[in-house]
Order: C-alpha cells, then structure tokens, then sequence
C-alpha cells in the first residue's frame, strides 16, 4: 500500500497561469521544464503535466518524513506554490528533482522548527509501505509463500516504526539519504550542519536501525 493521497487546490495557479497551446503531455521531463521556464510564470496546463509526473514524488517524500503529520497536503501545496514562482530560478533543469526535494525538505524544516518538535512518533492510522523499491529491502524469492508474506509485511511495519522512533535529525537525515539518495553535501546544506555531522548522523541511525531490525535481518 502506498500513502494518501494528497489533493493540491490550484485555484490560486489557474486564475494567473496563461494558456499555451502546447501539448503537455508529449514533452520529455527535461522539455517541460524548460517550457514551464519560459515567459513569466509557467502555462496552465504545462505545470500541471509537471505536477502530475512529480506530485507523487513529493508525497513519499512528505510522508517519509512526517508520517503522523495530518495537514502533509497543506505542507504539498506549498511546496508546489514555490516551484510555481521560482522555477526560472533552476538554472539547471536536470536537476528538477533534487531541486524539488530540497524546497519540500526546506519547508519541512521550517513547519518543524515552528513546532518545536523533539521526535515524531508513530500514527497508527498511517498506511503500511509493503512495497518501497526505493529501500531495497525485498525477498529474495520471486513467488513467496503466504508465510514469507506475513514475515515481509511484519518486517516493513517494524521498518516503519523503527524510521518513525528515531530522533528527528537522525530520521530526517536517513530519509534524505537512503530514500532520496540525496549527496552528503546537498544533505548538510538542506540541514545546516557540516558534513561530518551529516555522516555521524547516518551512521549513527543506520546502526540504531540494524540493532532494532536484527532479529528480522538474521531470518
């Protein structure tokens, strides 16, 4: 199962974003990027075949790190509020989607710094990510039995707890790394702190994860 969805209004982009006659859909990533580059503010229907292909990246971002966060779409609506006023700003467009984590990830930071929060516990109501390829944990058997299926989703809901428990930097940090693959680099200017923290603090969480997943990594 994957996470909620979550909706984005577009009342505020449709009244000022002008109409192009130009089909969105048959444009290559890089080609809509620079489509939606070009004038003052980019077409209808050129940033909502953009938010189409990269809106579900920005909700398994959002909800990886805040999974008991229950206004996550507000936090998705401004993020694509920003990219929306600052994509000309991109100086390269194939790097869209490392720019796009980093102004969710940003955001984050902040709705986080206003809570004060010191960790973020478990909800129980978030659904059960059973299939995260981007993990690379899976079975090594192509066609698991029933067992093997209860065994794998038993070891993802304790992944998910054990990513949930962890505190807020070391989760938010593992999360940039190990799910968005992001550079040492772009992680301790996304964090503020310097890059040996930044690697501290991945050790640190990768070893707190193995030690609460032990007994399931043995089997």
């Amino acid at each position: 199962m994957s996470s909620e969805s979550l909706p984005v209004s577009w009342s505020a982009v449709e009244a000022i974003a002008p109409q192009t006659p130009i089909s969105a859909e048959k444009l290559s990533n890089y080609d809509l990027i620079l489509q939606c580059q070009v004038g003052l503010r980019p077409g209808k229907s050129l940033f909502a075949e953009l938010m189409r292909r990269y809106h579900p990246h920005v909700e398994k971002l959002l909800y990886h790190l805040a999974p008991d966060w229950s206004d996550r779409a507000d936090l998705a609506q401004e993020v694509w509020i920003r990219v929306y006023r600052n994509i000309k700003r991109l100086q390269e467009p194939a790097k869209f989607r490392g720019w796009l984590s980093r102004i969710a990830t940003n955001l984050f930071y902040d709705e986080l710094r206003k809570r004060k929060r010191v960790s973020a516990p478990l909800s129980l109501d978030a659904p059960l990510t059973v299939e995260d390829g981007e993990l690379d944990w899976e079975l090594a058997s192509a066609t698991p039995g029933p067992a093997e299926e209860l065994a794998t989703q038993e070891f993802y809901e304790h992944l998910r707890h054990a990513i949930a428990d962890l505190p807020e930097v070391f989760r938010t940090t593992i999360v940039l790394r190990e799910i968005e693959g992001m550079a040492y680099e772009e992680i301790a200017e996304i964090t503020g702190v310097s890059l040996g923290t930044v690697k501290s603090r991945i050790a640190r969480a990768r070893q707190r994860l193995q030690e609460q997943l032990q007994q399931y990594l043995e089997t």
